[in-house]
């Protein structure tokens, strides 16, 4: 677990949210990443934008409405809201701007880490504006403190 010092700070795309909730296996990553959130090893930071996109594409993809319901409150209860003005949603992500969002929230919070599965926001590099861009895999090592073992 991430001392206080170094402490995590992340934003976690509707599309890491998505998958970490449909997961019927609690060794996946982003179901890993969600349980490791509710055990508090790391801060989820979120918009109201944000906030409403994961209610309605959870909704749209079949996340059953106990799930979403728990999610929600578990983010309203255990998540950090970062306020963004209209100023703050700039065109970072040309390819996609309904990922700005995702880019505004995480700079605007000073998170640690947007975590994605999105090529658009991966597209930024492997760094933008000082916030590393994970996958959910990567950023699970980051919470762990640990790395992948190759053989």
């Amino acid at each position: 677990m991430a001392t206080r010092s170094a402490r995590l700070r992340a934003v976690l795309d509707t599309n890491v949210v998505y998958a970490g909730l449909f997961s019927r296996n609690p060794r996946s990553p982003t179901a890993e990443i969600l349980q490791r959130w509710y055990n508090d090893e790391f801060d989820l930071l979120y918009c109201e934008e944000l906030r409403l996109e994961y209610r309605e594409k959870l909704a749209a993809e079949g996340i059953t409405p106990i799930r979403r319901v728990e999610f929600l409150h578990y983010l309203g209860q255990l998540g950090k809201r970062v306020g963004l003005s209209p100023a703050d949603i700039v065109g970072r992500v040309p390819a996609d701007p309904d990922d700005d969002v995702v880019v505004a929230c995480a700079i605007a919070g000073r998170a640690t880490h947007p975590v994605t599965y999105d090529p658009h926001i991966h597209a930024l590099g492997e760094a933008y504006q000082g916030v590393r861009i994970l996958d959910s895999l990567h950023f699970l090592y980051a919470v762990r403190g640990d790395a992948p073992s190759y053989g």
